[in-house]
């Protein structure tokens, strides 16, 4: 497949993946909040994008023995540090301040399984 097309999937897999979360996180885990528009969605989604495909190999690389050691659950550890950065970056940014908060760490691993669960059948399609 051609490598623009794979950025677009991963980007639209992350937005599908976080207005799941979203939609999903009010009726079982509430604390997982994200109130925007497509347009702000879809730059969240960028910015999840760019922090896999930056910060992910770094952490894995630190947090690897952990990861051995749990037999691969270690790598949920490290999504869920991505997650958790995600609207600490967005919040920096004028237009999505304030639009996508995360209250509670039960929400945290509700949104993390979520996202990792379809990240990983996107790469898995790609």
């Amino acid at each position: 497949m051609h490598w623009l097309v794979k950025i677009v999937l991963v980007i639209a897999g992350n937005g599908c993946a976080l207005w799941i979360a979203n939609k999903y996180s009010a009726q079982y885990v509430p604390g997982f909040i994200l109130h925007t528009t497509w347009a702000q969605l879809a730059v969240i989604a960028l910015i999840l994008a760019l922090l896999n495909f930056i910060l992910k190999p770094i952490l894995t690389l630190i947090l690897g023995p952990l990861i051995v050691l749990t037999l691969g659950l270690g790598i949920l550890i490290v999504n869920a540090v991505i997650i958790y950065l995600l609207p600490v970056i967005a919040g920096h940014l004028d237009f999505l301040h304030g639009s996508i908060t995360i209250e509670t760490i039960p929400a945290l691993i509700f949104t993390t399984l979520i996202v990792s669960a379809i990240n990983f059948v996107i790469h898995l399609a790609v």
